[in-house]
This record gives C-alpha cells, structure tokens and sequence, in this order.
C-alpha cells in the first residue's frame, strides 16, 4: 500500500507546470480509432489512466508507444480492430466508454463492458445509448456489457440532449463524424475538452461547426486522416493549485493553461481574498491572510466544475465565516467531507447542499481518497493541518495528476509518498 505523507505548515511558493488534460487525453487516444494509420498526441500526462486506456487499446489491435519524457503518444491504428473492450480494464475507469462511438461508426460494431471509476454518483448512460440509436444503432445491454451494431452504417440525425452530458456528447460526436448525412447535437456540452476534440477532429478531415456552443453540427465525411495534435492544458490540476496557493496564503505560478478556461474558478479565489495575476501562459495567484468563505455551486461549463469542488470546500474548511456549496452534477461527491470531518472542518451536509463553517486550524489524521479529486482535497488539507496527515487510496490520485508529491516538494511542502 502507498500513502502520501503531508505535514502541515508550510507556506507553498513558486511555479508550477500543468501537463495536458486527463478529461481530454483519454478522449482524443479513443479518436484515433477513426482514422487508420499513426497519430501522435503530444502533451500527455503520466497518470494512470492513460496507461489504462493505452492498454485497453492495444487489446483491440493498436499499436502504442508511450514517451513519458518527452510527454507524447504515437498510435498505429490497423485497418481491422477488435471491438471487444473488456471489463477488467473498463471497469478501472469510466472515460473507457469513449471507444463506444469510434468502433460503431467505424466498424459497425462495439462490445464495450459497463464502465466504472470514480465513486462519485450514478452516471448513467442513456444520453449515449439514445443518441447512437437515433444516428441508426441497436444498442442493447448482455451480461454487464453494452453491445451495439450498425451493419449498413451510421445515418445523420438531430439530437437532443437533455443534459449537456460530456461523455454522451463526445460519444455522439465520435460517431457522427464518420456517419452519412448532417448530425445536430442541441445542447451539447461545452466545456473547453469538448472543443479540443472537436479541434483535433477537424484537423483530421471532419467537419463540424458551432464546438464551444451548445449546437454543434457535423457533416459526416468517408475517411478521416492520422494527425499530430496537442493536448490542452488540465484546468482541474491548475485550479488545485490555485486553491493550495489560497489555502497556505502562498504564491505560485502556475503554467500551461489558458487562465480563460477557469474564469469562475479564479473569480471565486479573488472572493476569498487572493490575488489573480492572469498571464500569457497561466495565471499566478497570491496570498497573505486567511482565505475568506465562497459559496460554490455546481454546474455544467462555464459554470463551476464539479471536479474542483472538493479543493474548495477543503479551502473553506479553514476560512473565515461559512459557505454553502451545491453540488448540482454527482449525488455521492459529498462522501469525502466524511474524512475532511476526521481532520477537524466542520461540515454539514444536507441532500446535494454541504455547510462549511471555517476553522483556524485542522489537525492531522489517516484519511481515504475515495476518487481523484477528494484525494486532491484531501492533500491540500493535509498541508494546512496541524501534524501529519496520512491520505490513504493514493491510486485514485495517481489517476489525475502527475507527479503531485513532487511538485508539492518543488513548492517547499513537506510531503512524500510512503510504500
């Protein structure tokens, strides 16, 4: 068992590089199925997942080579594939699913085992089952998998979403770019990953317009072309350090990102008190006093992300005042405040509503990440609580964020992994 070891004390200072989104990487490794012949994806984080989702594809017949140095992936994609993707992978990790839509369209076949990940909610699937059944699928679920056909090819069709669901856009979008006639997703998902696939998808030869907006529409074409595309910077990694700047009234710089994909986020650190310097390639945040209180709530982008919630309910574990955060998106997000609670904060929940009444000080406990980003929250509270603090279920963090123990080291926090 590994655990990452936090004392608590120190003042984080410096800077800091974000390396390319998990929420975006994963999804442009399953669009290279599209096309046969080598891509390469630059800009890849070291995490997990992206070793759990390389492995899944090389399963289904691709060639993959991983250059962690130099931060990169080159995908040879044969003419023929398996369109078996089995649940001992899948079931590690929800973002698997994305290979539903490529290998339908592609190859008018997919098996793809009900998918797993973070314990965070029920995340059903039934915007994507819908929307390929209406570019003209049979979907129907067997013995724990979701097994789709389409033997005369995929048939544009207008969509619409009653959530803008990520996943069931990307999937919808995979599909449709290699389907005949026009597709319209209404109310797709916005966020700043849905456009960097849809980027890395033009690039190929699809055509689609309106990426970024909620009505997106996609002229299906015959053959899509391997590309070399560069993945966006992760604004969940770069908002977690904005708020461990915050919480240890420290200084960092952080890289990488365009600052414009976290306006909300950055707004709610300037309402806790800190500085926002935005910059050409990143932003710097600083503080030198108790962070105060922000109520948060929840919501589909722009909105706030669902993903930095725990970061910020831990900031205002120990800020003046009180705040409400409303989680709008995961019903069981909440179940980390339970070991947030072991560490001193004060936390009362109440349905999808969490009261967070700030205290001075935490105080070290053992406690365990029960998904990526409660892992996150639960470091940053470590480095404001008096002692040492031992956050247990390090794999979930591994899934995230590359190097995070180093990187704390790097901005003087007393932190390291423990076997």
């Amino acid at each position: 068992m590994t655990v990452i070891s936090v004392t608590g004390g120190a003042r984080l200072e410096g800077l800091v590089r974000v390396t390319g989104a998990k929420n975006s990487v994963l999804k442009l490794m399953a669009a290279t199925i599209l096309a046969p012949g080598t891509s390469t994806i630059t800009n890849v984080p070291a995490i997990l997942d992206v070793t759990i989702m390389a492995e899944l594809m090389r399963r289904l017949g691709c060639d993959i080579s991983h250059d962690e140095p130099k931060q990169s992936l080159t995908i040879s994609v044969p003419e023929k594939l398996e369109h078996r993707a089995d649940y001992d992978l899948v079931r590690q990790m929800r973002a698997s699913i994305c290979v539903l839509g490529p290998l339908v369209t592609r190859f008018g076949a997919a098996d793809v085992a009900l998918p797993g990940g973070d314990a965070i909610g029920s995340r059903g699937l039934d915007y994507h089952i819908e929307g390929l059944k209406k570019l003209g699928a049979t979907v129907k679920s067997e013995h724990g998998y979701l097994v789709a056909h389409a033997e005369n090819g995929l048939h544009g069709a207008t969509i619409h979403l009653d959530f803008p669901s990520v996943g069931a856009t990307e999937t919808i979008l995979m599909a449709a770019v290699l389907a005949s006639g026009v597709t319209v997703i209404d109310n797709a998902a916005r966020e700043p990953e849905i456009v960097d696939i849809c980027n890395m998808l033009s690039e190929m030869g699809a055509q689609i317009s309106g990426a970024g907006t909620s009505v997106i529409e996609i002229t299906g074409v015959k053959k899509l072309n391997p590309v070399t595309h560069q993945t966006i910077g992760d604004r969940i990694v770069a908002g977690t350090w904005a708020a461990a700047a915050v919480m240890t009234k420290g200084d960092i710089t952080v890289t990488g990102i365009d600052a414009k994909y976290l306006e909300m986020p950055l707004s709610k650190i300037r309402d806790a008190g800190a500085t926002v310097d935005i910059e050409k390639d990143g932003f710097r945040v600083t503080m030198n006093s108790r962070p105060k209180s922000v109520d948060i709530v929840t919501l589909p982008y722009p909105g706030f992300p669902t993903d930095l919630q725990p970061q910020f309910i831990a900031m205002n574990a120990i800020a003046e005042g009180a705040a409400m955060v409303t989680e709008n998106l995961f019903e069981a997000r909440f179940r980390f405040v339970q070991e947030l609670a072991r560490l001193g904060a004060s936390v009362k929940t109440d349905g999808h509503h969490a009261l967070i009444r700030g205290v001075e000080k935490l105080s070290s406990a053992p406690v365990e990440a029960t998904d990526i980003r409660a892992g996150a929250g639960l470091v940053l509270a470590g480095l404001v609580a008096d002692g040492n603090t031992l956050v247990h279920g390090v794999e979930h963090i591994d899934r995230g964020y590359t190097d995070f123990v180093d990187q704390l080291v790097s901005l003087g926090a007393d932190a390291k992994r423990i076997d």
